[in-house]
């Protein structure tokens, strides 16, 4: 088959086009032909740094995790997808896993789950990493309906999926941007945009929320913009974030006695831990997509397989609206 693979790590890393094997299909596992990936920040990540992350593959490697496509063989024990299937998931581009810059993945059946009906097959490979993200944040963090929710990072990947199934369970959902672009799009997917540029964290939250504070913040910027959500939750608030690779003070987190979780959706992967809390929240998550709930926004530029090292370019450029998208 055809494969993009990555022959050396650095900012400069080069993705050449490779004839390799193509996988077959084991127990547990089915084998799809990928119809497309999308580009997700912990994949260029993988591509600069790489031995300096625990999880970059051995080189040469096949890099890219999100997915969507047609199952063409099933492997022993599968029983829930069938030969024709239209399917999505996170499942690979990682440590021992050959990732979705090539023709097929062989993907476990714990990781993947029927796409949404509503959705083309481009339109779900945005969705499962980031996606999954803002699920478990959100629902670690307890949200319920009718509470004040924050989303930092709403024009973002993680930020435009959390925001929409925030609404999509009852919340009042208030969201930053940077500019004009991404305001207009946090207010067409149903949130209260806040310039962060132009307020200050004291100003939104005395505006919105009478001084009391957010009940949940989802932070999907992290580092050092965790202080902002620490200064924006309320007493006893509950605080997700995507970023947590910092040192920080956490003397306000005491003070307000907030509750800390930190999503870092890999570790299934990674460590092949409770991988079926992955497929649960995939169908769910097709389930949203299906009754209106959640749908993913696509950068306006298109990529081929073939175009996969300027679709990093694009996502590390800073100038995409929502997921990056790359096309078999």
């Amino acid at each position: 088959m055809k494969a993009m693979l990555i022959n050396a790590y650095g900012e400069d890393a080069t993705f050449e086009a490779s004839d390799v094997a193509k996988p077959e299909v084991k127990a547990g596992h089915v084998l799809v032909k990928i119809a497309a990936s999308s580009v997700n920040t912990v994949d260029t990540m993988i591509r600069s740094m790489g031995n300096d992350l625990p999880m970059s593959p051995k080189l040469p490697a096949i890099l890219g995790m999100d997915f969507a496509g047609t199952v063409e063989a099933v492997g022993d024990g599968v029983k829930e997808y069938a030969v024709g299937d239209e399917v999505y998931g996170c499942a690979g581009g990682l440590a021992d896993l050959p990732g979705t810059l090539a023709e097929y993945i062989v993907a476990d059946s714990n990781l993947i789950a029927h796409k949404a009906k509503n959705l083309s097959l481009r339109e779900a490979a945005a969705l499962p990493l980031v996606a999954i993200t803002a699920y478990e944040g959100l629902t670690r963090a307890g949200m319920q309906q009718g509470q004040k929710v924050l989303v930092h990072g709403g024009s973002g990947g993680v930020g435009h999926v959390a925001l929409q199934l925030a609404k999509h369970w009852g919340a009042e959902v208030f969201s930053t941007g940077g500019g004009e672009k991404q305001l207009a799009m946090i207010e067409r997917l149903g949130a209260t945009g806040i310039n962060y540029k132009t307020e200050t964290v004291e100003q939104y939250v005395a505006k919105h929320t009478g001084g009391a504070g957010f009940d949940v913040v989802f932070d999907s910027v992290g580092g050092a913009n965790l202080t902002n959500s620490f200064e924006a939750a309320a007493l006893n608030a509950q605080v997700a974030t995507t970023v947590s690779m910092c040192e920080l003070d956490l003397t306000p987190v005491h003070f307000k006695g907030l509750s800390l979780h930190v999503v870092f959706m890999l570790i299934p992967m990674l460590h092949n831990f409770r991988r079926e809390q992955h497929r649960q929240i995939l169908r769910d998550l097709t389930q949203i997509c299906e009754s209106g709930g959640l749908k993913p926004v696509l950068d306006e530029e298109p990529f081929s397989l073939e175009q996969v090292g300027q679709a990093y370019a694009r996502l590390q450029s800073g100038k995409a609206m929502g997921k990056v998208v790359v096309e078999n």
